[in-house]
């Protein structure tokens, strides 16, 4: 919504413009994925003008988290008041929170938020988030200063004390890592007379709070030879000040390193005995603590309810921690409390919310579920026995829609799960009663269901998020396998247009490819993998010996070919790509339940979009379809020279460690912009053999990609070679997880990104109670 005309001006910072309001739920939340992760300093602000824009005249009050834990009450007084509310916070998970409370007082909106990344040596304390109470500088300038004057994006108000004058430099200041904007630095405050500076903050509660102060001074007059300006720097009276000559034209930061507990803040400034000038003052930041509880939902819980929520698209009151604070928990979710720190999910009830298509494998994510309710929705398809394996479970309630046929038991469920079918269910479909059929097979150990579909005419056609395609439906969407995309180890891709315009690759399966007994409960559940970085499946066909999956297009081709093109990409977009496909590995490994192994990653499994954003193709494809001669899965369908896991040979299973060492691999062809399998002195080897010989020279200019334009930042290549490395040791448990590949790959791409913006990255290694420019401190890009 708009703010009412009245209320603009000229001179109108566009934040305060518009606004987004929350007349449903009680809790509406934004969640912010920063990508430099968790455990790191980050500023966020948000921004609150009421402008009249219902036309209601009645200013709100709510409140506004951050994560599971109060920030603040936000209170409008009037139509035209505007409220800012920043803080500094470091985040214990890669994600944070931010969320309008409604406390029966209004509707909650927000004008604005933001969100920088602070560099993480500066603003240090003892524990808990710094929220600003006040950021002045001190100069007869009357405007605010923020980006692009400071890299950091803080906002300075001139602040402007009586009974002094205000000194200014044409000359640059020198900053320290706090970077200190120019205009900031250059001006000064002077007391008359060689009296001291007295700054004194207040909460308006007058409660007793902890503060931080960041006190920012610099000399910035040249003093004539024998004038001396020392400073004693001391707050609320404390006995034994700083004393401190200021260098010429640098900055030095003052702050206390513990907390300063008080229900008011006084910070004076004076000059020593050994000075013959009066004290100065450039800048000032003060904050007050807020205290941060660190509770939160499991990790695990929260990823899953996610993905349903993702699966179903309904839900959409489930928003910000599902079970804290403990006033607002998710609708339907029902949380244990046992643990001090962290809640684990006990029972999901999403009966008679519309859902459709079969039951989520993400609720196996679920390890601590003890009750779940499906009831009165319209599911299809089978109980998947992923359930059977959450050990705490012990009602399943679902509402059935489908003949029941007990031929092929669940034994694995066995008495630990009762299921409950609800109303709605024609007794033409079985004999005997409902709870006749549920204690017969209760008594006698097992519970034996299977569910099917309702015959269809449209051939199981489906509502939800997949489709099961008839082999004339795939031949009319490829115009008769007309465009061939490729061949692999599974069959020929051809391109697709469904009838909504949507573009699909259709991978069509060699008929010597039989799938397994699950084929479609197992091609349904990788439906269920949803990841940016992943290639979507969207449907499938299994008619007579015709079987085939639908994938999403993706315009940009393989990785493969795209590095044998005659125009080289760039080393930041092979970075760029790297990191895209780590990413949706790391998620197959650890955001999936159970957790989906590869098998089979290469430069030709990885494609690209049209805006060269990477995805993993193809996994999944050897459960789909396994070498019905082994008990494993066998490199007819998974090896591929120069990839394979050398451990492979030794013990003839794969594991995630073995998707580590092809992605390894992967990362070889983007340093060196060779395939996997090279010529070594007039005999064919693996890229893994050619580069170790020249690695042990240190000349990483041999394997360099000749086509590469200069590299600027050569640390960012060194750094990637050391992680293939890592990726490709022949012992498996010496290799990286795809988690730690992620950190690497990232801190990699910010190098390359620094560079480009000709920047430092900071040093994080001193902790003092003032910073000078000599501490050699640099903010990361912003």
């Amino acid at each position: 919504m708009d703010i009412l005309p009245e209320y603009k001006s000229d001179n109108f910072k566009q934040q305060y413009t518009n606004l987004r309001s929350f007349p449903e739920g009680t809790k509406n939340c934004y969640t912010l994925k920063p990508s430099q992760g968790k455990g790191r300093n980050y500023l966020i602000r948000a921004f609150f003008m009421y402008g009249n824009y219902d036309s209601l005249n009645k200013p709100p009050t709510f409140d506004l988290l951050l994560g599971v834990d109060l920030w603040d009450t936000v209170k409008l007084d009037s139509s035209s008041k505007r409220v800012r509310k920043e803080i500094i916070h470091t985040p214990s998970t890669d994600f944070l929170y931010v969320c309008v409370v409604n406390t029966d007082s209004g509707t909650p909106f927000i004008s604005g938020l933001e969100l920088r990344h602070l560099t993480d040596s500066i603003y240090r304390r003892d524990s808990g988030s710094l929220d600003l109470l006040h950021r002045h500088y001190f100069s007869l300038n009357s405007s605010k200063i923020r980006y692009k004057d400071d890299v950091f994006d803080r906002i300075w108000s001139p602040g402007h004390p009586t009974s002094g004058s205000f000194i200014q430099t044409m000359s640059e200041v020198d900053s320290d890592g706090y970077s200190l904007p120019s205009p900031v630095m250059k001006a000064a405050f002077v007391p008359e007379d060689n009296q001291p500076i007295e700054l004194l903050y207040r909460l308006t509660s007058g409660i007793s709070t902890e503060f931080y102060f960041f006190l920012h001074v610099a000399e910035i007059s040249k003093l004539p030879k024998g004038e001396v300006r020392e400073l004693a720097i001391s707050s609320n009276g404390v006995q034994k000040p700083i004393i401190f000559t200021l260098p010429y034209l640098q900055t030095t930061t003052f702050y206390n390193q513990k907390p300063i507990t008080d229900s008011y803040l006084n910070i004076t400034i004076q000059r020593t005995n050994n000075s013959t000038l009066p004290p100065i003052v450039n800048s000032i930041e003060v904050f007050n603590v807020k205290k941060n509880s660190e509770l939160s939902t499991d990790a695990a819980d929260v990823l899953a309810l996610n993905q349903i929520k993702s699966f179903y698209k309904r839900m959409n009151n489930w928003q910000g921690d599902p079970c804290f604070p403990k006033s607002y928990p998710w609708a339907g979710v029902v949380c244990n409390y046992y643990s001090s720190i962290f809640s684990k999910i006990t029972s999901v009830n999403l009966s008679s919310k519309g859902l459709t298509g079969h039951i989520a494998a993400s609720f196996a994510g679920l390890t601590s579920l003890q009750i779940l309710d499906l009831s009165d929705n319209n599911l299809t398809g089978m109980i998947p026995e992923l359930l059977a394996d959450l050990p705490m479970l012990k009602t399943l309630s679902v509402y059935f829609s489908f003949y029941l046929s007990f031929s092929s038991p669940l034994s694995s469920l066995s008495l630990k799960l009762v299921v409950t079918m609800m109303a709605n269910i024609s007794k033409n479909n079985f004999t005997g009663s409902v709870p006749e059929l549920l204690l017969e097979k209760s008594a006698a150990g097992t519970l034996s269901l299977r569910l099917y579909e309702r015959p269809s005419p449209h051939h199981g056609k489906r509502k939800g998020e997949f489709t099961r395609f008839t082999n004339s439906e795939l031949t009319s969407m490829t115009n008769a396998f007309q465009r061939e995309l490729g061949k692999g180890g599974f069959g020929v891709v051809y391109y697709g247009c469904l009838n909504d315009g949507t573009e699909v690759a259709v991978k069509m399966m060699s008929q010597t490819i039989h799938a397994s007994e699950q084929f479609k409960i197992e091609v349904e559940l990788l439906m269920d993998i949803r990841h940016k970085n992943l290639v979507s499946l969207i449907g499938y066909c299994e008619e007579e010996t015709n079987l085939a999956l639908v994938y999403e297009y993706m315009a940009g081709g393989n990785l493969q070919s795209n590095l044998s093109a005659s125009k080289p990409l760039s080393w930041k977009l092979r970075l760029q790509i790297a990191l895209d496909s780590a990413q949706g590995l790391e998620y197959l490994h650890n955001g999936c339940r159970p957790p989906v192994v590869h098998r089979d990653v290469k430069t030709q499994n990885i494609l690209l979009d049209k805006n060269l954003q990477a995805k993993i193709a193809d996994f999944g494809l050897s459960k789909i379809f396994p070498d019905e001669t082994r008990t494993h899965v066998s490199t007819r369908v998974i090896g591929t020279p120069g990839y394979l896991d050398p451990q492979y040979h030794e013990t003839e299973h794969l594991k995630e460690k073995s998707d580590v060492y092809s992605f390894g691999v992967v990362l070889l062809e983007l340093i060196t912009g060779k395939e996997a399998m090279v010529n070594i002195k007039e005999k064919v080897g693996t890229l893994v053999q050619w580069v170790i010989p020249i690695l042990e020279t240190g000349d990483m200019r041999e394997i360099l990609d000749g086509r590469l334009q200069e590299v600027q930042n050569t640390n960012s290549v060194w750094r990637v070679i050391d992680i293939a490395m890592a990726c490709v040791k022949r012992t498996a448990m010496d290799r990286p997880t795809m988690s730690q590949i992620v950190t690497e790959l990232k801190e990699c791409l910010a190098m390359v990104m620094n560079t480009e913006h000709d920047t430092t990255v900071p040093d994080d290694s001193t902790e003092m109670c003032l910073v000078t420019a000599n501490t050699e401190m640099a903010p990361e890009v912003r």
